[in-house]
């Protein structure tokens, strides 16, 4: 005589599940894949922050900066979404600003100008790099 075979429901095989009865997975998004990125982008908004005040409260600078304060800001928060065309933007300001700041030190030797240039010539070499360009877009 064979005995039934009692197992456990437990123990039992899942039955497969079709498409439709288990919910889509969706891929888990990193927070924070390029931590360089947030701070390049920080740093874009507190120059642009810079530009505003000094346009808008000490009138030292022409009101077309604010221009350069809106490509600042817009580079900055496409950046943070990794967008392509905001890494070109951020390559260019970047660049720029390490331009400048590296002309203003010849002209007039002042070490911050030096210090703000080699610091933005990181950033820049930061922003050409294989992995962050392969995140991007």
């Amino acid at each position: 005589m064979t005995t039934p075979d009692l197992r456990h429901e437990a123990e039992q095989e899942p039955i497969p599940a079709t498409p439709a009865a288990t919910p889509a997975q969706l891929p888990r998004r990193n927070l924070m894949p390029l931590p360089g990125l947030v701070a390049i982008s920080l740093y874009l908004l507190l120059l642009s922050g810079a530009i505003i005040f000094s346009v808008v409260a000490t009138h030292t600078n022409s009101p077309l900066f604010l221009i350069l304060a809106a490509g600042f800001i817009t580079a900055a928060a496409g950046l943070l979404m990794l967008f392509r065309w905001a890494w070109a933007m951020a390559l260019g300001a970047v660049f720029l600003i390490v331009v400048y700041n590296l002309w203003s030190y010849t002209l007039v030797r002042e070490p911050s100008f030096l210090v703000q240039g080699l610091l933005n010539l990181v950033f820049f070499f930061y922003l050409i790099r294989t992995e962050v360009r392969a995140k991007l877009r």
